[in-house]
């Protein structure tokens, strides 16, 4: 790998010739200066990595340099030199953002690990950078799909949410809107974003856990604790946890997170000493909280504090205008997680998922578009291979009054249900009947594979088995 270009500002000839040959001899290009105007022009046409700034030059302060260069958001590490330092000088050098600060004469060899530390510390701080966006990218809000005017209003109200000093915030909604999205949200665009943030399922751990779980223990606080453990409320100090599931806490639990949340101050299990954190919580329930304080499941107090601002999410049969642009984003998603084509939604895939009125959410159409996408060969999407449910939602057994309407039977004069159909007093073939009413099916649907099951009351699925059953691939 090439070494970064070094830049070397100094008024005094000796230095930076003695500088130049010095680290050109270990394989760093480098670039020189006398002064800050000449610095000013390389640092533009260079882009160097790193500079050796000197602090007094002929035309102007490298410290008024340093400070221009920081305002501009140049990149780089500046290591400041001076024959003459002074602590006030050291302490404003580094508050500008220089790395270091070293004494005329100068040691290289000295100067050169300053320099090897200030160029590694820089490319982590590149990296964390790069994760952090990243992180922000995939979580943020940019991955809230919706083009519905409820959703445009909601989310402008969880950023103005996220930007507040709020400590406490509640989700509700039902199960796969989306709330740990949201949760997310509140998150990475706050103030709290380069901190961490943690979430536990309040229903997925055990009370008898999940007290150590939140709030850590002592050793010898139990049986098994061989040493101490450190809570989730310690862990995300001073970030952010989300508390998904809140509906299913215990009252003691209840009201140990009560005490948290009013005055941030808790006591590992098994300790004496009071811990105080900066944690701002959020909490999700798909649960009616409010009908849990009436029926006395939850408590009024708790809830209170919770709900002193809350963020409800809508189902998406309320906001059926979300439907396809979320699933033409998850139909992205999917194409190159699996390299498929995925060209797009065919119309009557679109007509089936705006039709239909996903009780399960954005969850739901997920796994409805996941299914689609990895069985699905063609290049744009059809119902084929979304689950009966979605393309028929309306089946399931025969009831009585459905069977008068039903075409398999027909209803006599005097009120009887009989068969359309009887079988010949000689017999038949039942698998030729089948055949027979799958070829007619495919005819009346015009090759339509959805339509023809629809007709039959089957799954494609189960259409496609008695398609190549008796070879009826080519009425596709």
């Amino acid at each position: 790998m090439p070494k970064p270009k070094i830049l070397v500002v100094d008024d005094e000839k000796l230095v930076r010739v003695s500088l130049q040959e010095y680290f050109e001899k270990r394989g760093y290009p480098v670039a020189v200066a006398e002064d800050a105007a000449q610095a000013d022009q390389l640092m533009s046409e260079e882009q160097p990595q790193a500079v050796l700034l000197d602090v007094r030059l002929p035309d102007r302060s490298g410290m008024e340099l340093l400070k221009d260069w920081k305002k501009a958001g140049v990149p780089g590490v500046v290591v400041m030199m001076t024959a003459d330092p002074k602590l006030d000088d050291v302490k404003a050098a580094i508050k500008l953002g220089a790395y270091d600060f070293v004494s005329k004469p100068l040691d290289f060899d000295e100067l050169s690990v300053t320099l090897a530390n200030a160029l590694e510390t820089s490319d982590l701080r590149r990296e964390v950078r790069s994760l952090r966006d990243e992180v922000r990218k995939r979580t943020g809000y940019r991955e809230v799909v919706g083009g519905s005017e409820t959703m445009r209003t909601l989310m402008d109200f969880v950023l103005k949410v996220a930007h507040s000093e709020a400590r406490t915030i509640l989700i509700s909604g039902e199960s796969g809107t989306g709330k740990d999205l949201i949760a997310k949200v509140l998150h990475y665009e706050s103030a709290r974003a380069n901190k961490p943030f943690v979430t536990v399922n309040c229903s997925a751990i055990p009370e008898a856990l999940l007290e150590a779980e939140l709030f850590g223990y002592e050793k010898g606080a139990f049986t098994d604790a061989k040493a101490r453990k450190y809570g989730l409320f310690e862990v995300a100090h001073p970030g952010t946890l989300f508390l998904d599931e809140i509906g299913e806490l215990s009252p003691f639990l209840q009201a140990k997170l009560l005490r948290v949340l009013e005055d941030q101050t808790f006591r590992r299990v098994g300790g004496v000493r009071d811990i105080t954190v900066d944690v701002r919580v959020i909490a999700a329930s798909n649960r009616d909280l409010e009908q849990g304080v009436h029926d006395k499941h939850f408590r009024a107090d708790l809830y209170y504090r919770l709900s002193v601002i809350c963020v409800h999410l809508p189902p998406l049969r309320e906001r059926k205008e979300d439907v396809l642009p979320l699933a033409e984003f998850f139909l992205r998603h999917y194409r190159d997680k699996f390299r498929k084509p995925g060209e797009g939604l065919s119309e009557e895939l679109r007509q089936v998922l705006v039709n239909y009125d996903w009780p399960g959410n954005v969850r739901e159409l997920k796994n409805a578009i996941e299914r689609a996408m990895i069985l699905e060969e063609a290049k744009v999407l059809t119902p084929t291979y979304l689950p009966i449910r979605v393309t028929s939602p309306h089946s399931g057994p025969l009831t009585a009054a459905a069977a008068d309407s039903n075409p398999s039977w027909k209803t006599t004069p005097d009120g009887r249900r009989v068969p359309l159909w009887e079988i010949p007093a000689a017999g038949t073939q039942l698998e030729g009947v089948e055949q027979m009413l799958v070829e007619q099916a495919l005819k009346q649907a015009h090759g339509n594979q959805s339509q023809a099951a629809r007709l039959l009351d089957i799954s494609r699925d189960a259409l496609r088995y008695k398609m190549k059953k008796f070879g009826l691939e080519k009425l596709k």
